[in-house]
């Protein structure tokens, strides 16, 4: 058990860092604002993250 919670929070940070450094903190704010949604189960605040997130992928729109 102990294993599992070590790899689920290695994967957590790493995730995180990959986001930072691609992204910014704009990336940061999206996925924080899509993990406290789902794990709330607020639909508005994961729709925003998620949203936040497509945009930050997809880049401007030129």
């Amino acid at each position: 058990m102990p294993v599992i919670a070590l790899l689920t929070a290695l994967v957590a940070v790493t995730v995180e860092q990959l986001v930072q450094w691609k992204y910014g903190p704009m990336g940061i704010a999206g996925l924080l604002l899509l993990t406290i949604g789902l794990k709330a189960r607020n639909h508005t605040c994961s729709s925003i993250g998620a949203a936040v997130l497509a945009l930050m992928v997809t880049g401007p729109a030129l």
